[in-house]
């Protein structure tokens, strides 16, 4: 389901090109690497504490147990606007290459936008029959996907021999040239879906084990394949030529490398994978939003009916229609003002999810060394070492995004570009209501973080019990 929801060739296809043209160039490679690197120290303190909380509201609940219900409740509105800006994101980029695939395929023209609201449709179809199902076409989909790009690194390698592959990129002369915020900005959002193990562990049958084993798994093996197929890409080219060849025509730059080394066989295969990838992460981007939505409704934070389950299929489906409401209104309001859909819409709001995703990751590991200290754990590495390195690294890799965020959104509008002010506005604005709930409805504010946060190993009943 997490490895789906990355979508790796609509990440390939889509944002690893922009990273490598308006970014650091060669430099994504040794990105990948860094980035790989903090993840998997977050990731190791994120598992441990989901051997201790189950529930669906993930960074908020965790924050929640860790740093206390206020700095939750920030938590939980930093997600929500998140998650909802980067589904939307991705929902605007389906739509553009959805439009592209089957104009260039077809001949059929059709808006970006007609495109991205018949995928709404399917989505919130889906959303509404429950995880099961999405989470099979999901699992097809990322075979296809794996398979795909394998095929084209290998026949790069082939090609042009290790002699190629130099390791220059993974210098950090290269990692630090240009833009690097904004490359390291698209290195994050690819890898944005990996914590969603723990937003659907309430629907797992052991979380305890396989939510862990899934999010370490799941940030090796995507560090592993963004890291190797960047390099194969870059090595296809002169590396003096790549950035102005992928700067110029990014929504073209991994297809023409497809046409060269496999055929246009591969090239109309990888358009189509395209689009089905860029769908399978809207819809695992949606059905995490939609949980969030569905914890923070059971705790009593947000309205009582954002927990209403399907009596039939068992899915939050009034969060789900929720979250397809809000992402409808939010690109219709778009697409009126009549921007670039790819390189400035969904540009936009992938830079704003992925700067809230990049701090709740930062208070996450915060949140871990405070939790398993409270509790005298004595494992150093995994509980404090691991958990606090990964939070300075999210830290600095923030301060990046936010140094860049112009060469980011390629607008010099002050409304897009004062965005970042959203996220602890939201925040403040939480923990504003959080004390208006202890206030006036101490019993609400007592259910924030979804369990008793003096417990040690609650489980909150899931909606499928």
């Amino acid at each position: 389901m997490v490895l789906a929801a990355v979508t790796p060739i609509g990440a390939v296809i889509g944002v690893v090109p922009i990273a490598i043209g308006i970014g650091n160039g060669s430099g994504v490679v040794g990105t990948y690497v860094f980035v790989g690197a903090v993840l998997l120290l977050f990731a190791i303190g994120y598992a441990a504490m989901s051997h201790h909380i189950t529930n669906a509201g993930a960074f908020y609940s965790y924050v929640s147990h860790g740093l206390g219900r206020l700095p939750g409740l920030a938590a939980a509105g930093v997600g929500l606007l998140a998650y909802n800006c980067i589904t939307v994101a991705v929902a605007v980029a389906l739509g553009f290459f959805t439009r592209k695939v089957v104009r260039d395929n077809f001949g059929i023209e059709l808006p970006w936008l007609v495109w991205t609201a018949f995928f709404l449709i399917v989505v919130a179809a889906l959303g509404r029959r429950g995880v099961d199902v999405s989470a099979k076409f999901l699992g097809a989909a990322v075979v296809l996907e794996v398979v795909v790009l394998s095929a084209l690194n290998i026949a790069i390698l082939v090609d042009r021999g290790w002699s190629a592959f130099s390791l220059e990129p993974f210098t950090i002369a290269a990692v630090f040239t240009g833009a690097s915020g904004v490359s390291f900005m698209y290195a994050f959002y690819t890898f944005i879906g990996f914590e969603a193990s723990a937003i659907f562990a309430e629907e797992a049958r052991d979380a305890h084990k396989t939510v862990p084993r899934a999010t370490l798994i799941a940030v090796v093996s995507i560090a592993v394949f963004y890291i190797f197929t960047s390099w194969s890409l870059i090595s296809a080219y002169e590396p003096d030529e790549v950035q102005a060849i992928a700067a110029e025509h990014p929504d073209a730059f991994v297809l023409d490398i497809a046409t060269k080394y496999l055929g246009s066989i591969a090239n109309g295969t990888m358009q189509l994978l395209l689009v089905i990838s860029i769908f399978a992460a809207t819809l695992g981007l949606h059905n995490a939003t939609a949980r969030y939505f569905y914890a923070l409704g059971r705790d009593r934070v947000l309205p009582e009916n954002l927990a209403r389950v399907h009596p039939k299929f068992k899915s939050p489906y009034y969060a789900s229609a929720t979250q397809i409401a809000i992402s409808a209104v939010v690109i219709i309001v778009g697409a009126v003002g009549g921007g670039d859909p790819l390189l400035q819409l969904s540009t936009s709001f992938a830079g704003l999810g992925t700067l809230g995703i990049v701090f709740l990751q930062a208070a996450t590991a915060v949140s871990v060394v405070a939790f398993f200290r409270r509790r005298a754990d004595r494992r150093w590495f995994t509980t404090l070492i691991a958990p606090t390195l990964g939070a300075v690294g999210l830290l600095a890799a923030a301060g990046l995004i936010v140094w860049n965020y112009k060469s980011l959104t390629g607008t010099t509008s002050s409304t897009v570009n004062l965005l970042p002010i959203a996220l602890p506005v939201v925040a403040l604005a939480a923990m504003l209501w959080g004390l208006r709930l202890k206030r006036i409805h101490p019993d609400r504010y007592a259910s924030v973080g979804g369990t008793d946060l003096g417990a040690s190993e609650d489980r909150q009943p899931s909606y499928s019990d």
